[in-house]
């Protein structure tokens, strides 16, 4: 088969399309056909040597897609060939055939097509355990989300609203926020022209501030943010796509006795079993009803791997960049 490989951590551009035997699926294990696989910020560091998970090299890169069940192994009794499935592959997705265990995917719902199916997972997930499980947000609240145009963005903007809150949305690009703008949110705010983004916060919730922040910038937006953090506030840390881990003066969480809460969905899911079951549970019945809508930026061709990293880094999407995969 045909695949993306990383021979060795070091540029993107340094990817290349080679061939490799087809996988086999051992126990507990489906062999999946992609259709379609996502391109996002974690395949792009990984292959840098960047992110904290680092696999072996060479290797395959790509952790979400859609696709067609061909065969299964021992054990499986979730799937069968020629169901049609989306979700995780730890590594990968970037090829025309995938192994992953049945544990990690789950039907596509009729409401998605390759595409968003391949954007829906790590996503939404992270929204879900951000701001419902972690955050216990409730409905009338103000959720405040930063990078509100990216992928983990757009999902976290798109629950709040489904959840009856309030959002606001940050992000740097005009053009971009109008996603975020027909997304749902009820306000955007471009903090590249308001950096001192928690006069505008404060105005639009009376002086009382975001209940709950969703953060997966750090920098000087959490410096920002814990300034129009609401009393008893929740303030989500996602990651640190601005490149500086903050530093917090505790004084502040003591004073308007606000909580710093840390999200790593995955891992909630890995050391809570029952709870990630519950997490996916409620995202698929969510995803069944129709009540999501993963924003496509753009469907690359299988060639097109490294433009999608370059638009990546440019900082010019609005949700997901996705692959299309095909097998001659």
């Amino acid at each position: 088969m045909r695949a993306w490989i990383c021979r060795e951590f070091s540029d993107y551009h340094d990817v290349v399309i080679g061939t490799v035997p087809d996988p086999v699926p051992g126990p507990g294990q489906v062999l999946l056909q992609p259709r379609a696989a996502c391109v996002t910020f974690v395949e792009m560091l990984q292959v840098q040597g960047l992110h904290q998970h680092k696999p072996r090299t060479p290797f395959i890169p790509g952790g979400e897609c859609s696709g067609v069940v061909l065969a299964v192994g021992e054990g499986v009794t979730r799937f069968k060939p020629g169901d049609k499935v989306m979700g995780g592959v730890r590594f990968g997705a970037y090829a025309e055939l995938a192994v992953t265990d049945e544990t990690m995917i789950n039907p596509l719902p009729a409401a998605f097509d390759w595409y968003t199916g391949a954007s829906f997972g790590s996503a939404y997930r992270t929204a879900y355990v951000g701001i419902v499980t972690r955050g216990q947000i409730q409905k009338g609240e103000t959720l405040l989300v930063h990078a509100a145009s990216g992928g983990v963005g757009l999902a976290a903007v798109e629950l709040g609203k489904i959840l009856g809150c309030t959002v606001i949305g940050t992000g740097g690009d005009d053009r971009r926020l109008e996603v975020v703008k027909k997304m749902g949110a009820d306000h955007v705010i471009n903090y590249r022209d308001t950096p001192r983004f928690r006069d505008r916060v404060k105005e639009l919730t009376g002086g009382r501030g975001a209940d709950v922040i969703y953060d997966p910038v750090g920098g000087d937006v959490f410096d920002e943010s814990i300034r129009c953090i609401a009393t008893f506030g929740r303030i989500l840390i996602i990651g640190f796509t601005s490149g500086r881990i903050p530093s917090l003066p505790v004084n502040y969480p003591l004073i308007k006795q606000f909580s710093v809460i840390g999200v790593r969905a995955g891992e909630y899911g890995r050391k809570n079993p029952e709870g990630g079951r519950q997490v996916t549970r409620e995202m698929m019945r969510m995803a069944n009803e129709g009540l999501f809508h993963p924003h496509v930026h753009q469907v690359m061709p299988f060639e097109g791997l490294v433009d999608a990293f370059d638009a990546i880094a440019g900082r010019s999407v609005a949700g997901r960049i996705v692959m299309e995969i095909s097998r001659d």
